[in-house]
């Protein structure tokens, strides 16, 4: 996570919220008040309905029938409000220090947002990103490989990562050599030769990973060879 985090207050004029999104090259600001404790959240998104740029919400007029007053009232609000406290999201979602990353990963998919608040108690102590996963996997690919992962030991965790999958191939045989998969079986589905390959091609000191499932049609019997082999069989 981010620990130094940027913050802003409700009454931080929307002007000065925008430039220092800007001028920090990030795309979200948790809001804070005079006491330090966290009361929102602003994010770029909350600048896209704007009167300034003419973005503002534009009904026709008998679709206000349908619209309450009450929700008008808070679009144009958000619309032309000067200060942060106007336009961003109250009660904001956070997650704690503790949070394990398949949680934190959960919770963002859950409610569609791009970054959460980390909180120790009532107070504010980072942030979390899309950003700051996309570093972790970077990170992980940077990783050492396991010194154990032989031919014998690659094809082993191929094939548990595989076995217990509903869509894995049928009669599926995988045969390594110096680090090179071959996949062999049959797939009724062609996604389950895609997900075959990214299995194969996640496992540590792979090298490479050659396509010879075939596809078959359940019900006229026809098959294909994959694009791999089909290609090597023209050019023989």
């Amino acid at each position: 996570m981010t620990r130094s985090v940027v913050t802003v207050t409700p009454d931080t004029s929307i002007v000065d919220a925008a430039g220092t999104m800007l001028s920090h090259h990030i795309s979200g600001l948790p809001v804070v008040d005079d006491a330090g404790k966290l009361v929102g959240v602003v994010s770029e998104g909350d600048f896209l309905r704007r009167s300034e740029i003419g973005t503002q919400r534009k009904r026709a007029k008998w679709l206000h029938l349908f619209t309450s007053p009450g929700r008008q009232a808070t679009e144009f609000i958000h619309e032309r409000g000067r200060k942060v406290g106007e336009v961003m999201t109250r009660d904001p979602v956070t997650v704690s220090e503790d949070t394990p990353l398949e949680d934190l990963v959960a919770v963002m998919e859950k409610n569609n947002i791009k970054r959460l608040p980390v909180m120790r108690g009532d107070r504010l102590v980072g942030l979390v990103t899309r950003a700051n996963l996309l570093q972790a996997v970077a990170g992980l690919a940077r990783e050492i490989p396991d010194p154990t992962a032989d031919d014998d030991h690659i094809r082993d965790r191929i094939t548990k990562a595989i076995g217990d999958k509903d869509w894995r191939p049928l009669g599926l045989q995988i045969t390594v050599r110096n680090g090179v998969v071959h996949l062999h079986g049959i797939i009724v589905d062609d996604r389950s030769r895609r997900a075959a390959i990214v299995a194969a091609e996640n496992t540590s000191n792979v090298k490479q990973v050659h396509d010879h499932l075939c596809w078959v049609d359940t019900y006229s019997g026809m098959y294909l060879n994959s694009v791999e082999d089909e290609g090597v069989a023209k050019a023989s």
